[in-house]
Formats: C-alpha cells, structure tokens, sequence
C-alpha cells in the first residue's frame, strides 16, 4: 500500500482541517493549522465557555481543547471541533470514555511512562463508545535528559500498527519538525501559545521534508497545483545550496568558469540523476541541468566581478 493511500485510509477531519491525508498539518501557535487551548491551567476555576470563546474571538479556524475535567465537556462539545485527552489524562479511563462520546475528533497525547500497547489501547478505548475519529500524538518520555524525549521511532509504529493519523508534541521548539515529518508525522503540535515564528518554522520543515518523503495523488487542480507549489519550495531551496556549493568549487579550481567545465562530469551527472527519475531520463534532464550549471557560473562570475570592483 503507498503512503499516500496508508494515509487516505486513516484520515481525520478536524473541522475544516484534514490530518492523516496531504502535506503534514501544524496545530497550534500563532500561525497554525488549527489552534488549541488547555483548559488544565485554570484547574476549573475559570469556565471552559469564557476561554474557549476568547480563542474564537481571533480565530476563525478549527478549534481543540483540553479538558481539565469532565465538567468542561458540554462547553468543548459546543464551541470546540475536537478534543486533546492530555498526556497526563491518558489513562484516566472515565474522562477518556466521557470525551469519546462527544462524538468530537479526539487526540491522544501518549503519557511519558505509557507503552505502545497502552497507549494504542485509548483509541480502542475511544472505538468502544463508537467514535473512531483519533489522532495519535506522540509527546515524549522522562529520560536522562532534561525535560521530555520524542520517541519518533515509536510514533512511526504507532502510525503502523494503528492505521491511524500521528502527531509530534514539539511544544515551543520546532527544531525537530523535520525529523519528526520525515519519521511519518501527519502533523506537529505545538504549544497553544508558541510564537508565530515557530508555528512559521515548523510549517517550512513541513513543507519542505515533506515535498521529499512524501508521494501525493491529488484529486484536483487546485489540490495538485498545491503538491506542486511544495514540490517548487523543495527545489529551490536546493537550487539555492547548489548554487552556493557550486560558487565554492569555482573559487578552488584552478581553472574556474565556463573554461573549466568538465563535460564527462556532467554527464556522468545527468545519468545517475536519471536512476533517481526515470520517467524525464537523460534527454530531458540534461537541458535542465545545463540550466541550472550554467546559471551557478554566470553568478560565480558575477560575483568574481563584484569582489574586484
């Protein structure tokens, strides 16, 4: 089965949001996907209603929220499009019954000391008052190290073993937004209040991981023009390193320019791109490539020309 496919079959919709089909979602911060609120902090001395009601204020979008109890459900059932079970409430079975039959989207965060097995349980859990519409979201272990560990490895079996769409739980820190997308993340999760520039890093790392690791079948213009804008992002920013790499060696060649082009080198380029796409092969990649070759000169020669002005 493709991946594109594994995740079609697994797919979530939280509000007008899809997580498990298409590039990887960001849920939270200033510049997310979707936003979500925890209700824990107030331990249930402020309404659920008044909090809720303050994130719809500004945003339009989709909507989750962290109960603190089950007193706060009727307000989330009403103004929420889905529900975070928090990593601490896990395993609180009464509350994970109670949320599940809200009939609302639900998110699974895996407790710090929870097995797979455990934790794959919840959404069994879930399944058993009949609502099927879970997301797994992987938010790490105690280990040695300071604060809390993501256990990629054990989200990416999450995904298999379940068929259902994963999370990364990054907090405030998009630093691992690529690796977590490139492990099989559906999408990443970060802290409700995270800045914007990190809900803006962790979509970029989204984007652009995911142009690579990820296959897509878009079923419309407007959908496939997308994949492509994606796909656009990837190379340039490859265009861009190639480039730079590219000034390098001209500056360490003894020869450097279009005199010291090495044809045999090029095509011994072209041939092994080929392998990688087959479907353009070499009489198509090697005008593009000439392309891109012989743009790094012109701006290795431009840039010669600056530095001795």
């Amino acid at each position: 089965m493709s991946l594109t496919a594994h995740l079609e079959r697994g797919a979530v919709q939280v509000g007008t949001l899809t997580v498990g089909a298409g590039p990887a979602v960001v849920i939270g911060g200033a510049g997310g996907d979707a936003r979500w609120v925890s209700l824990r902090g107030h331990h249930g001395r402020v309404p659920a209603s008044e909090t809720l009601a303050a994130v719809r204020a500004e945003w339009a979008g989709p909507v989750l929220a962290e109960p603190f109890s089950a007193a706060d459900l009727p307000e989330i059932a009403e103004n929420a499009d889905g529900v975070v079970i928090g990593a601490a409430w896990m395993q609180d079975f009464q509350l994970v019954r109670a949320v599940a039959r809200l009939g609302l989207p639900v998110v699974v965060q895996r407790g710090p000391a929870a097995t797979l097995e455990e934790w794959l349980a919840i959404a069994d859990y879930c399944v058993a008052e009949g609502n099927d519409r879970v997301v797994l979201c992987e938010s790490g272990s105690r280990t040695h190290q300071a604060g809390i560990t993501l256990d990629l490895a054990l989200m990416r079996e999450a995904r298999r073993r379940s068929g259902r769409p994963v999370l990364a739980d990054l907090g405030e820190d998009p630093a691992l937004a690529a690796a977590a997308v490139a492990a099989g993340a559906d999408g990443l999760l970060l802290a409700p209040d995270a800045p914007e520039e990190a809900a803006l890093a962790a979509h970029e790392a989204a984007r652009i991981v995911g142009a690579v690791t990820r296959s897509e079948v878009p079923d419309s213009v407007l959908a496939a023009r997308s994949a492509i804008d994606r796909v656009d992002a990837a190379l340039a920013l490859l265009l861009e390193r190639r480039a730079e790499l590219a000034g390098t060696i001209q500056r360490l060649k003894p020869v450097g320019g279009f005199a010291g082009r090495d044809m045999e080198r090029e095509r011994r380029l072209v041939a092994e791109m080929a392998r990688r796409a087959p479907t353009l092969g070499e009489v198509r990649l090697a005008p593009i490539m000439n392309a891109v070759i012989e743009a790094g000169l012109h701006l290795a020669e431009e840039r010669a020309a600056n530095a001795q002005a």
